[in-house]
């Protein structure tokens, strides 16, 4: 059964949105960058009173520079580990009793993982993380990453990834889960229906989930991804990356009008 476009959307659905949850990779990047379309539909919703929680795979050391500098209220970052808000707020979701130990036993599995897959690269942006460890997806196919997924399970950690990275991190420890908890703690007024999340891959998968956040919007690039997908986005745009979110921004302001 095909995605229903976010055009379908009924204009009630989208009038209900409090809140906006949006990945970065892919979603907010345009071939990875960010774009002047991208700035302004941020500070578009910011003058709308709709206000953006980035919720991203990405490190801790980036992301909290990218809350400061960004017209968002805050970010979730390392797919749920921490949270970070405008001015100076941090928390550190996922509870991990000595941070030195951690890394160390994320870093003796990541050296697992080379026995198997020497080509393995750390990302550049793993020196800068405390939840999880990061390393490029390029060139795994669909068969390995099933298999560093099982590598990681059967050593007591979760696995997922994104367009640009593989993530080894603790159990439970999911974007979802996180964004659940940062609207009972920092927005106690917004319940999940009136959150529209967005995303465009395997690791936005829980943010689709239908029981937790009903309004989903897949940017039109997940549609590489459905197949691999068990919760599907309520809706899909025609536009992919940066220009799909702004497709979704124009919607949601047209809405509230």
């Amino acid at each position: 059964m095909p995605l229903i476009p976010l055009s379908q959307a009924s204009q009630n659905k989208l009038k209900q949105v409090r809140l906006i949850a949006t990945d970065m990779d892919g979603t907010l990047t345009q071939q990875g960058k960010f774009t002047p379309n991208l700035l302004q539909a941020l500070q578009e919703l910011a003058i709308a009173n709709i206000p953006v929680l980035i919720v991203t795979g990405r490190s801790a050391g980036w992301v909290n520079g990218l809350v400061s500098y960004l017209p968002v209220v805050g970010a979730i970052a390392e797919n749920g580990g921490l949270a970070y808000f405008q001015p100076d707020i941090s928390e550190m979701i996922v509870p991990i009793a000595n941070l030195v130990k951690h890394r160390q036993k994320l870093a003796q599995t990541f050296a697992d993982l080379q026995t198997h897959f020497p080509h393995l690269q750390e990302s550049s942006d793993n020196r800068f993380r405390l939840t999880d460890w990061t390393f490029d997806i390029q060139k795994l196919t669909e068969t390995e990453l099933q298999f560093l997924s099982n590598r990681c399970q059967a050593q007591g950690w979760s696995f997922t990834y994104s367009t640009v990275q593989c993530h080894i991190k603790t159990l439970h420890q999911d974007k979802a889960i996180a964004l659940t908890h940062v609207l009972q703690h920092y927005f106690a007024d917004v319940q999940p229906e009136q959150v529209l999340t967005i995303g465009d891959s395997p690791n936005d998968e829980s943010l689709f989930d239908s029981d937790r956040f009903p309004l989903s919007v897949g940017v039109a690039n997940v549609l590489h991804y459905r197949d691999r997908l068990i919760h599907q986005p309520a809706f899909v745009t025609h536009a992919a990356e940066a220009e799909g979110f702004c497709e979704v921004a124009r919607n949601v302001i047209e809405a509230n009008c």
